[in-house]
Protein backbone atom coordinates (compact mmCIF):
# COMPACT_ATOMS: atom_id res chain seq x y z
CA UNK A 1 0.00 0.00 0.00
CA UNK A 2 2.55 2.30 0.42
CA UNK A 3 4.35 2.28 -2.56
CA UNK A 4 0.73 3.24 -3.94
CA UNK A 5 1.48 6.30 -2.22
CA UNK A 6 3.75 7.62 -4.89
CA UNK A 7 0.92 7.82 -7.35
CA UNK A 8 -0.98 10.99 -6.95
CA UNK A 9 -4.56 9.74 -7.72
CA UNK A 10 -3.78 7.29 -4.56
CA UNK A 11 -2.98 10.05 -1.98
CA UNK A 12 -5.87 11.97 -3.34
CA UNK A 13 -8.47 8.53 -2.49
CA UNK A 14 -6.59 8.51 0.77
CA UNK A 15 -7.60 11.86 1.70
CA UNK A 16 -10.87 11.88 0.00
CA UNK A 17 -11.71 8.83 1.86
CA UNK A 18 -10.71 9.95 5.49
CA UNK A 19 -12.74 13.28 4.65
CA UNK A 20 -15.65 11.50 3.99
CA UNK A 21 -15.15 9.35 7.01
CA UNK A 22 -14.67 12.51 8.92
CA UNK A 23 -18.14 13.36 8.02
CA UNK A 24 -20.00 10.16 8.02
CA UNK A 25 -18.79 10.06 11.56
CA UNK A 26 -20.12 13.01 12.47
CA UNK A 27 -23.38 13.69 10.28
CA UNK A 28 -23.89 9.31 10.62
CA UNK A 29 -23.79 9.62 14.66
CA UNK A 30 -27.15 12.40 13.94
CA UNK A 31 -28.99 9.60 11.56
CA UNK A 32 -28.58 6.74 13.58
CA UNK A 33 -29.71 8.56 17.08
CA UNK A 34 -32.43 10.02 15.10
CA UNK A 35 -33.72 7.37 12.51
CA UNK A 36 -32.85 9.37 10.07
CA UNK A 37 -31.39 6.45 8.17
CA UNK A 38 -34.59 6.12 5.34
CA UNK A 39 -34.76 10.44 4.88
CA UNK A 40 -30.89 9.86 4.14
CA UNK A 41 -31.50 7.20 1.46
CA UNK A 42 -34.06 9.95 -0.36
CA UNK A 43 -31.79 12.60 -0.24
CA UNK A 44 -29.48 10.16 -1.84
CA UNK A 45 -30.93 9.14 -4.07
CA UNK A 46 -32.95 12.32 -5.33
CA UNK A 47 -29.51 13.65 -5.70
CA UNK A 48 -29.02 11.86 -8.73
CA UNK A 49 -31.34 14.23 -10.35
CA UNK A 50 -28.67 16.84 -9.79
CA UNK A 51 -26.45 14.76 -11.49
CA UNK A 52 -28.30 14.71 -14.41
CA UNK A 53 -29.15 18.05 -14.37
CA UNK A 54 -25.14 19.12 -14.11
CA UNK A 55 -24.50 16.92 -17.66
CA UNK A 56 -27.54 18.18 -19.59
CA UNK A 57 -27.18 21.80 -19.20
CA UNK A 58 -23.15 21.40 -18.85
CA UNK A 59 -23.12 22.51 -15.38
CA UNK A 60 -20.13 22.26 -12.91
CA UNK A 61 -21.20 18.79 -10.98
CA UNK A 62 -20.59 19.01 -7.56
CA UNK A 63 -22.10 22.38 -6.85
CA UNK A 64 -25.38 21.69 -9.21
CA UNK A 65 -25.15 18.46 -7.01
CA UNK A 66 -25.08 20.26 -3.94
CA UNK A 67 -27.75 22.59 -5.01
CA UNK A 68 -30.01 19.46 -5.87
CA UNK A 69 -29.37 17.81 -3.00
CA UNK A 70 -29.93 20.50 -0.88
CA UNK A 71 -33.09 21.67 -2.23
CA UNK A 72 -34.53 18.13 -1.98
CA UNK A 73 -33.47 18.05 2.06
CA UNK A 74 -35.35 21.25 2.18
CA UNK A 75 -38.37 19.47 0.46
CA UNK A 76 -38.15 16.29 2.64
CA UNK A 77 -37.58 18.48 6.02
CA UNK A 78 -40.76 20.10 5.42
CA UNK A 79 -42.53 16.97 4.89
CA UNK A 80 -41.75 14.85 7.98
CA UNK A 81 -42.55 18.26 9.64
CA UNK A 82 -45.92 18.49 7.99
CA UNK A 83 -47.44 15.42 7.19
CA UNK A 84 -45.44 13.05 9.43
CA UNK A 85 -47.68 10.31 9.13
CA UNK A 86 -47.67 10.45 5.21
CA UNK A 87 -44.12 11.29 5.27
CA UNK A 88 -42.60 8.13 4.38
CA UNK A 89 -44.76 7.57 0.82
CA UNK A 90 -43.93 10.77 -0.08
CA UNK A 91 -39.98 11.01 0.64
CA UNK A 92 -40.46 7.08 -1.15
CA UNK A 93 -41.89 9.10 -4.32
CA UNK A 94 -39.11 12.21 -4.22
CA UNK A 95 -36.40 9.42 -4.17
CA UNK A 96 -37.97 7.76 -6.99
CA UNK A 97 -38.56 11.00 -9.00
CA UNK A 98 -35.17 12.19 -8.40
CA UNK A 99 -33.81 8.87 -9.75
CA UNK A 100 -35.88 8.60 -12.66
CA UNK A 101 -34.97 12.60 -13.68
CA UNK A 102 -30.94 11.98 -13.26
CA UNK A 103 -31.57 8.87 -15.42
CA UNK A 104 -33.73 10.72 -18.18
CA UNK A 105 -30.97 13.61 -18.45
CA UNK A 106 -28.61 11.55 -18.60
CA UNK A 107 -30.02 9.70 -21.54
CA UNK A 108 -30.56 13.23 -22.99
CA UNK A 109 -27.27 14.67 -22.68
CA UNK A 110 -25.43 15.92 -25.90
CA UNK A 111 -22.63 14.61 -27.10
CA UNK A 112 -21.59 12.60 -24.14
CA UNK A 113 -21.90 9.16 -22.68
CA UNK A 114 -21.64 9.57 -18.79
CA UNK A 115 -20.11 6.29 -17.13
CA UNK A 116 -23.56 5.74 -14.57
CA UNK A 117 -21.64 3.26 -12.67
CA UNK A 118 -19.18 5.78 -11.99
CA UNK A 119 -21.62 7.49 -10.03
CA UNK A 120 -24.02 4.62 -8.31
CA UNK A 121 -21.01 2.93 -7.19
CA UNK A 122 -18.21 5.28 -6.44
CA UNK A 123 -14.92 6.67 -8.14
CA UNK A 124 -12.57 8.14 -5.68
CA UNK A 125 -9.53 7.12 -8.01
CA UNK A 126 -10.68 9.78 -10.42
CA UNK A 127 -10.83 12.45 -7.61
CA UNK A 128 -8.94 15.65 -8.59
CA UNK A 129 -7.38 18.04 -6.40
CA UNK A 130 -10.46 20.41 -7.35
CA UNK A 131 -12.98 17.79 -5.88
CA UNK A 132 -11.27 17.50 -3.25
CA UNK A 133 -10.38 21.18 -2.03
CA UNK A 134 -14.60 21.28 -2.30
CA UNK A 135 -14.80 18.41 0.20
CA UNK A 136 -12.46 20.10 2.68
CA UNK A 137 -14.90 22.58 2.82
CA UNK A 138 -17.51 20.82 3.19
CA UNK A 139 -16.19 18.88 5.44
CA UNK A 140 -14.81 21.75 7.48
CA UNK A 141 -18.37 23.45 7.36
CA UNK A 142 -19.88 20.22 8.96
CA UNK A 143 -17.05 19.94 11.58
CA UNK A 144 -17.54 23.55 12.54
CA UNK A 145 -21.74 23.83 12.71
CA UNK A 146 -21.89 20.33 15.01
CA UNK A 147 -19.41 21.82 17.31
CA UNK A 148 -20.97 25.12 17.30
CA UNK A 149 -24.95 23.96 17.52
CA UNK A 150 -23.50 20.84 19.71
CA UNK A 151 -25.39 21.11 22.60
CA UNK A 152 -28.68 22.08 20.81
CA UNK A 153 -28.08 19.12 18.64
CA UNK A 154 -27.71 16.74 21.61
CA UNK A 155 -30.50 17.74 22.93
CA UNK A 156 -33.02 17.61 20.03
CA UNK A 157 -31.60 13.99 19.18
CA UNK A 158 -32.42 12.35 22.30
CA UNK A 159 -35.58 14.61 24.17
CA UNK A 160 -37.47 16.20 21.25
CA UNK A 161 -39.66 18.01 23.98
CA UNK A 162 -36.99 18.87 26.66
CA UNK A 163 -35.36 20.34 23.95
CA UNK A 164 -38.51 22.52 22.71
CA UNK A 165 -38.43 23.39 26.72
CA UNK A 166 -35.23 24.71 27.06
CA UNK A 167 -35.72 27.10 23.68
CA UNK A 168 -34.17 24.74 21.21
CA UNK A 169 -35.36 25.91 17.40
CA UNK A 170 -36.28 21.92 17.03
CA UNK A 171 -37.68 22.86 13.89
CA UNK A 172 -33.98 24.99 13.01
CA UNK A 173 -31.92 22.14 13.37
CA UNK A 174 -34.13 19.70 12.00
CA UNK A 175 -33.82 21.45 8.52
CA UNK A 176 -30.32 21.91 9.34
CA UNK A 177 -29.71 17.69 10.49
CA UNK A 178 -30.84 16.90 7.06
CA UNK A 179 -28.75 19.78 4.75
CA UNK A 180 -25.99 18.74 6.67
CA UNK A 181 -27.29 14.88 5.41
CA UNK A 182 -26.87 16.50 1.63
CA UNK A 183 -23.56 18.10 1.73
CA UNK A 184 -22.61 14.61 3.25
CA UNK A 185 -24.12 12.78 0.06
CA UNK A 186 -22.59 14.82 -2.20
CA UNK A 187 -19.15 13.71 -0.48
CA UNK A 188 -19.69 10.62 -0.34
CA UNK A 189 -21.05 9.65 -4.22
CA UNK A 190 -17.34 10.16 -5.41
CA UNK A 191 -16.40 7.22 -2.17
CA UNK A 192 -18.95 4.95 -2.50
CA UNK A 193 -21.40 5.99 -4.99
CA UNK A 194 -25.44 6.61 -4.57
CA UNK A 195 -26.49 3.57 -3.97
CA UNK A 196 -24.08 2.10 -1.10
CA UNK A 197 -24.14 5.80 0.46
CA UNK A 198 -26.42 4.25 3.02
CA UNK A 199 -23.85 2.35 4.83
CA UNK A 200 -21.01 4.73 4.75
CA UNK A 201 -23.51 6.48 7.14
CA UNK A 202 -25.04 4.23 8.98
CA UNK A 203 -22.40 0.85 9.77
CA UNK A 204 -20.04 2.50 11.74
CA UNK A 205 -22.40 4.64 14.20
CA UNK A 206 -24.33 1.55 14.38
CA UNK A 207 -20.95 0.02 16.14
CA UNK A 208 -19.95 2.57 17.64
CA UNK A 209 -23.68 3.10 19.46
CA UNK A 210 -23.01 -0.05 21.43
CA UNK A 211 -19.30 0.88 22.75
CA UNK A 212 -20.23 4.81 24.01
CA UNK A 213 -21.67 5.97 26.79
CA UNK A 214 -22.03 9.65 25.24
CA UNK A 215 -22.87 11.35 21.69
CA UNK A 216 -19.62 13.11 21.87
CA UNK A 217 -17.57 9.41 22.28
CA UNK A 218 -20.14 8.17 19.52
CA UNK A 219 -18.86 10.64 17.02
CA UNK A 220 -15.42 10.03 17.77
CA UNK A 221 -15.74 5.83 17.40
CA UNK A 222 -17.82 6.77 14.21
CA UNK A 223 -14.99 8.59 12.66
CA UNK A 224 -12.27 6.03 13.79
CA UNK A 225 -14.20 3.20 12.68
CA UNK A 226 -15.24 4.91 9.22
CA UNK A 227 -11.21 5.95 8.57
CA UNK A 228 -10.52 2.32 8.87
CA UNK A 229 -12.96 0.70 6.90
CA UNK A 230 -11.31 3.07 4.34
CA UNK A 231 -8.21 2.40 4.58
CA UNK A 232 -8.43 -1.37 4.75
CA UNK A 233 -11.10 -1.03 1.60
CA UNK A 234 -8.14 1.08 -0.44
CA UNK A 235 -5.87 -1.80 0.61
CA UNK A 236 -7.83 -4.80 -0.23
CA UNK A 237 -9.28 -3.03 -3.61
CA UNK A 238 -5.31 -1.51 -4.51
CA UNK A 239 -3.79 -5.17 -3.88
CA UNK A 240 -6.50 -7.18 -5.94
CA UNK A 241 -7.68 -4.81 -8.35
CA UNK A 242 -11.58 -4.65 -6.73
CA UNK A 243 -14.03 -1.67 -7.01
CA UNK A 244 -12.85 0.79 -4.36
CA UNK A 245 -16.48 1.91 -3.20
CA UNK A 246 -17.61 -1.74 -3.23
CA UNK A 247 -14.46 -3.12 -1.04
CA UNK A 248 -14.89 -0.55 1.41
CA UNK A 249 -18.36 -1.21 1.60
CA UNK A 250 -17.74 -4.82 2.52
CA UNK A 251 -15.43 -4.25 4.82
CA UNK A 252 -17.59 -2.14 7.30
CA UNK A 253 -20.20 -4.85 6.51
CA UNK A 254 -17.95 -7.42 7.80
CA UNK A 255 -17.22 -5.62 10.91
CA UNK A 256 -21.23 -4.42 11.40
CA UNK A 257 -22.06 -8.86 11.73
CA UNK A 258 -18.89 -9.05 13.65
CA UNK A 259 -19.82 -6.96 16.02
CA UNK A 260 -23.56 -8.31 16.30
CA UNK A 261 -21.73 -11.59 17.40
CA UNK A 262 -19.53 -10.02 19.73
CA UNK A 263 -22.88 -8.03 21.11
CA UNK A 264 -24.69 -11.41 21.20
CA UNK A 265 -22.03 -12.93 22.99
CA UNK A 266 -21.35 -10.03 25.36
CA UNK A 267 -25.16 -10.35 26.79
CA UNK A 268 -25.10 -14.09 27.31
CA UNK A 269 -22.65 -13.75 29.32
CA UNK A 270 -23.83 -10.69 31.25
CA UNK A 271 -21.02 -8.19 30.45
Amino acid sequence: MLEALHFEFMRNALLTGLLASITCGIVGTFVVVNRLAFLSGGIAHAAYGGIGLAFFFGLPYTLTTLGFALFTSVVMAAVTLKARYRSDTIVGVLWALGMALGVILLDLAPGYNVDLMSFLFGSILTVSKLDLSMMFVLCSVIVFVVAFLYNGLLAYSYDEQFAKVRGVSVTFLHFLLLAMIALSVVMIIRVVGLILVIALLTIAPYIAEGYSRSLRKMIVISMLLNSLFTLIGLWLSYTFNLTSGATIIMVAGSCFFLSLVLEGLRSKRGI
